[in-house]
């Protein structure tokens, strides 16, 4: 903290010393892309000890709007500020506005300073007849609306006539001016004019049943398409990163005209993404929104999209978790345009890392943490201080995990930095083959360990990964999809954006927390040469109630804290579609909180609930079932009576429709849910007690005439009822029901899984014991709830609304001798109610 501050101090004094206010000073020292940008321009400007205010000013338009396509020329524009060749903001505007046209192909001075106004100066007296001239056109409006004219549309008539005019001399002329035609400003000319009132519509009587009136909305943030924000493949000449190193120089990366002809030759122009997951767990619903960036940008300008497996991990990756996720990619609605590898790459890889060697971009390293327990078993030694002597003298080149952590700390140069080309590239050789141990060697990208961004420490390119002699052949530790060819694995920092370059990405798109890995990427892509994609960053998406770590995933998976990668009470993928939530609810739900940068902290479960019953309240029908069933016997109702009422598959369905329409048996023997009894009745409850009358849903209202209890006088063992055949009592309270289909027989008897939110926190990643917070109540199984039978013939994954309940889905549990439910969502919307926030 203490270096921040200091360094926060250091730039707020050197803003001050260009002039800036010091609330501008202190605001641009607060955003630490402007302060980085404003640094780098006064440097370049040569103006560390400061300027004029006009220049400083100027200087920072600069920082904020010069064009990232043209930053090679950044330092010719400073030269015309400094030197007041451009000394207005109009003027700087236009050399900006020339610039971004150009981009970073070369340029005449002649056109540049013809397109800015340099060399022309405007006189007083051209100014005085510009503004005579203006007010004289405009005499009229300026005597009946006095002071209360619009002054800055008379600024820009006089600005089309004198582009490079100074502002303020113009202000001051038009001040004077203005005075000189209305004279002082009265009390009258500083009120607000008065509003008209709009004339109300005259209403037109109108057929209210064959019109229906539509009202006049703004479009909801899912109608809006989300993917407007990124350029097109051809304008990828921009910069729009800077690489600061800590001994002074700049790089500002660009694709050069060639390459990028080269990359559009081959791509046709059209947009390529790609979805790049590690196979090493089963998606979430975070990678649901990656999804939906990759894939839906391809889709909506017509491109193609990879599915990529990011496997350079063989000892976490599996079998299990590369079929899941091209299964759920496609559950989601996305077509993959080629399914690849970042292991097809390995060969490519190795080659790149040969030459960055050969460049003198990388070397091999030896800061590794010693295995000394490993050591000790090794050599029959159990003191831990006489194996690490051992194992130094054996390897003095090793260092401690001490060591190693004070060289990161320090921003210390590891002392094999600088060792020979010729040296790295023999050793590399060496960690290929196998004749180097795992954990004795990496090879490290020659980057900036001063750096301030930790991202460009040296990262490491290569590590080795174990090998085993068997009868005197050496062996690799297989890898799931290349085999065991190789011993040696590229991380991520050095794979990632090299397989970006070579299947031509254009858009290579990834969440905020990569946001300062972007100057590595862009530092090795430079230092080999390579074509260079548009690199954005979203913000990640995070709910609460959940866990979407995929360190945490596999801990409640593998300690059986959760039944699988798919129980329903996750934010997995599997988990969702195995609750019965769609993948057109979770892309509604994604398209509806958007893919800005701008961090959205945790959205509340309630949203995506809100498009998950969106969906469901269209296409899952009504039906009956009654979870802690309460039993009533009709006593006016003969026991053989057996009535076939209708029920409403849909709230609106046509009397003329029967497909809307399903068979329920009524008898003398229905089942109620038992909180729609009570002993004691109130004004406000609605449900069945002892003398008062409720509606059984679709049939007959009925009356509780008798309460049977058990030994213990609190048990109720069923109730005793009258209903009333002619409907003429109308009660308040409406009730849902099941009824034997025959006498004698129970109705029919299905499990339910009612779930909830698995953690009670809101963020429970941020709580050190995040376990201790998993929700004792997240799953509450129902084993014998009561259904009408028309539910018999359902299969897995069919959907309904349970009435009064909420939605469910049935389970892949389910066996021909009993369904298995789960609960979706309730219905209560708590989201829609909040106003969709």
């Amino acid at each position: 903290m203490v270096v921040k501050d200091e360094n926060a101090e250091k730039s707020l004094d050197l803003f001050l010393k260009i002039g800036l206010d010091e609330r501008t000073a202190k605001n641009t020292v607060a955003n630490n892309k402007v302060t980085a940008n404003l640094t780098s321009v006064i440097h370049e400007a040569g103006v560390d000890s400061g300027c004029e205010r006009a220049i400083g000013n100027l200087l920072y338009t600069v920082a904020t709007k010069f064009p990232g396509n043209a930053l090679l020329h950044r330092p010719a524009l400073l030269e015309y500020v400094v030197s007041s060749k451009i000394k207005t903001p109009a003027q700087l505007d236009a050399a900006l506005s020339f610039l971004g046209r150009v981009g970073p192909e070369k340029f005449s001075s002649n056109e540049f300073e013809e397109a800015c106004g340099v060399g022309i100066e405007v006189s007083y007296d051209e100014i005085v007849a510009a503004v005579s001239k203006v007010l004289e056109e405009n005499k009229a409006t300026l005597i009946e609306l006095r002071y209360r004219v619009n002054v800055g549309d008379l600024f820009g008539q006089v600005r089309k006539m004198h582009p490079w005019a100074d502002p303020k001399t113009v202000k001051q002329v038009m001040d004077g001016k203005l005075y000189e035609l209305l004279g002082e400003r009265t009390a009258a000319d500083d009120e607000k004019p008065a509003r008209k009132k709009k004339e109300k519509p005259v209403k037109v009587e109108v057929d209210k049943v064959s019109v229906v009136e539509t009202p006049s909305v703004q479009p909801s943030e899912e109608d809006l398409n989300p993917f407007t924000i990124f350029p097109p493949p051809e304008e990828n000449l921009k910069v729009h990163t800077e690489v600061f190193f800590s001994d002074g120089p700049v790089l500002r990366v660009c694709n050069t005209k060639e390459i990028l002809e080269k990359h559009l030759k081959a791509t046709g122009g059209r947009v390529f993404t790609r979805f790049p997951p590690e196979p090493n767990g089963y998606l979430h619903i975070g990678h649901a929104k990656a999804m939906f960036v990759d894939f839906g940008l391809a889709k909506d300008r017509d491109g193609c999209c990879y599915l990529r497996y990011d496997d350079t991990n063989p000892e976490a990756e599996k079998k299990e978790y590369i079929d899941h996720i091209e299964e759920i990619v496609r559950w989601m609605g996305w077509s993959p345009f080629k399914i690849t590898y970042t292991s097809d790459y390995f060969q490519d890889l190795h080659d790149l890392a040969v030459e960055l060697i050969r460049r003198g971009h990388a070397y091999v390293d030896h800061q590794c943490t010693p295995d000394v327990e490993a050591l000790g078993k090794a050599c029959g030694l159990t003191c831990f201080v006489e194996t690490l002597k051992v194992f130094l003298d054996l390897y003095p080149w090793l260092q401690t995990a001490e060591e190693i952590k004070e060289f990161r700390e320090k921003k210390m140069n590891s002392p094999w930095r600088d060792r020979p080309i010729d040296e790295s590239l023999k050793l590399f050789d060496e960690m290929r083959r196998g004749m180097i141990e795992e954990g004795k060697a990496t090879l490290r990208m020659k980057q900036d360990m001063q750096s301030d961004n930790f991202n460009m420490y040296d990262l490491i390119a290569y590590r080795i990964k174990a090998s085993f002699m068997l009868l005197q052949e050496l062996f690799f530790t297989p890898h799931p999809h290349a085999g065991d060819k190789w011993c040696i694995y590229p991380s991520y920092d050095y794979a990632h954006c090299i397989v970006d370059s070579l299947e031509n990405i254009t858009h290579s798109l990834c969440t905020l927390e990569f946001e300062t890995r972007r100057a590595s990427y862009y530092w090795l892509l430079e230092a080999l040469g390579l074509y260079k994609p548009y690199v954005w960053e979203y913000s990640r998406l995070n709910v609460t109630n959940t866990v979407m770590s995929k360190r945490k995933l596999n801990r409640l998976v593998t300690e059986k804290w959760v039944d699988g990668w798919d129980d329903p009470r996750l934010m997995t993928l599997a988990g969702l579609r195995r609750r019965g939530v769609s993948a057109t609810s979770i892309n509604a739900f994604i398209r509806g909180i958007g893919i800005t940068r701008s961090d959205n902290s945790l959205i509340r479960l309630d949203r995506l609930e809100f498009h998950v019953r969106e969906e469901l309240n269209k296409i899952a029908p009504r039906i009956m079932v009654v979870l802690h069933p309460i039993k009533i016997v009709i006593t006016n109702l003969e026991s053989n009576a057996l009535m076939d009422l209708e029920a409403k598959r849909w709230p609106d369905a046509q009397i003329d429709d029967s497909s809307a329409f399903y068979k329920v048996p009524f008898t003398n023997v229905v089942y109620i849910e038992s909180s729609d009894f009570r002993t004691k009745d109130s004004k406000d409850y609605y449900g069945l007690a002892p003398g008062k009358t409720v509606l059984l849903r679709y049939a007959f209202p009925i009356k509780c005439t008798d309460v049977i209890f058990g030994e213990d006088k609190e048990t109720i063992l069923e109730l005793r009822a009258e209903y009333d055949p002619s409907k003429k009592t109308k009660p308040k309270g409406v009730i849902h029901w099941v009824a034997q289909p025959s006498p004698g027989v129970d109705p029919l008897k299905v499990e339910v899984r009612l779930f909830d939110k698995l953690f009670q926190s809101e963020n429970p990643a941020e709580l050190d014991d995040w376990l201790a917070d998993l929700n004792p109540r997240s799953k509450e199984v129902v084993p014998e709830a009561f259904a009408v039978s028309s539910l018999r013939d359902t299969v897995v994954g069919d959907k309904f609304q349970f009435e009064r309940l909420g939605y469910f889905v049935v389970d892949s549990d389910s066996t021909s001798d009993k369904l298995v439910f789960n609960r979706t969502v309730t219905l209560r919307d708590s989201y829609a109610k909040a106003g969709n926030k």
